[in-house]
């Protein structure tokens, strides 16, 4: 069987990582194309994993040697990328978020269903092992009914500001993924957001108009509460942690060390350090996601994380927004 071909649009941090994951490390895919803005970007990767660049996004998105299209680019030009390639009929494999505005994702979720296009969206998170164990025990019954949902997500340093003024803020560039995983691990949607949140680390973050430290309590339509809390700086490293209490128990997923030595001496206990950077944590999870990419395209198996698990998302992040700002709890149904 020949190899999925790959065509990747946008190969900035985010797309280079998928285009040297596809071509060296992912089984039954290959990069067969990039696209990118700024042309020496998409020169330099090309070169790396001997891909053709095209010359537009159309060239890669109706070329005959793109089986499938990965939209890395930035978030503002993803729908109308989206649409593109449903009209050509090319799955799709998209970054989060899919857009700040809900009319457009709407958009978007109409022309692939009226496409029938697959689509997986990139949350990687859900296929680290250690979360996707939480998840399985809760989808097993071992923890019993769900009752709290605690979320841990720390970034060691903050993005640059002219990042975070385009980004949509902490809710919608960086809790997204922790919106996503409260929904994951406990099968729910969620039905009320209260958000609380200041500028902590950087002043320039504040005169950008987002914050750098929240704290978020959700309730999910299941009655069960998750709180989470975010910060952009935490000097140790890369923290990320979920924990699910319930009936039965509770499962817990941890950072994992960079190694498992731990020193003991008169003078007290060491051990490793976390992860610093996402990639150190992350690239398993990377590669599951786009093996599930693979035999979703070729197999026709169900998407592991839909359009629909893009959008619900959006929807928490604008509704978090919103109760920050009006100071009060936020239902989910005034936003959708």
């Amino acid at each position: 069987m020949t190899d999925l071909r790959i065509g990747i649009l946008g190969v900035g941090r985010i797309g280079k990582m998928h285009a040297d994951l596809i071509e060296r490390q992912v089984a039954g895919a290959t990069t067969s194309c990039v696209y990118d803005v700024y042309a020496q970007g998409s020169a330099e990767v090309a070169a790396d994993v001997g891909a053709r660049v095209a010359a537009s996004p159309d060239d890669l998105i109706g070329a005959d040697d793109v089986d499938a299209v990965a939209i890395c680019s930035s978030t503002d030009t993803h729908i109308d990328l989206l649409v593109a390639a449903a009209r050509a009929g090319k799955p799709v494999f998209i970054e989060k978020p899919l857009s700040l505005d809900l009319a457009e994702v709407d958009r978007g979720l109409a022309a692939v269903r009226e496409a029938g296009i697959a689509v997986q969206v990139g949350f990687n998170r859900r296929f680290d092992a250690s979360h996707k164990a939480v998840h399985d025990a809760v989808a097993s019954g071992d923890v019993g009914d769900v009752q709290m949902v605690r979320i841990t997500s720390r970034d060691p340093a903050p993005p640059p500001i002219e990042y975070i003024k385009v980004s949509g803020g902490i809710f919608c560039d960086m809790t997204i993924h922790d919106f996503d995983m409260a929904r994951y691990v406990t099968g729910s949607e969620v039905a009320e957001v209260y958000a609380k949140g200041d500028v902590m680390v950087d002043p320039a973050i504040g005169e950008a108009g987002d914050l750098d430290t929240v704290v978020i309590v959700m309730t999910h339509k299941n009655g069960a509460i998750t709180t989470i809390d975010n910060s952009r700086q935490a000097v140790y490293g890369y923290d990320q942690r979920v924990e699910v209490f319930g009936s039965g128990g509770m499962a817990m997923s941890d950072n994992p060390g960079v190694n498992t030595t731990i020193t003991r001496t008169a003078a007290g206990s060491t051990g490793s350090i976390i992860p610093y950077f996402f990639l150190e944590r992350y690239v398993p999870s990377y590669l599951a996601e786009w093996s599930e990419f693979v035999g979703m395209v070729r197999d026709g198996a169900p998407s592991p994380v839909t359009i629909d698990d893009g959008r619900a998302p959006l929807v928490i992040g604008l509704a978090a927004w919103k109760s920050v700002r009006e100071g009060r709890p936020v239902l989910t149904e005034e936003i959708s």
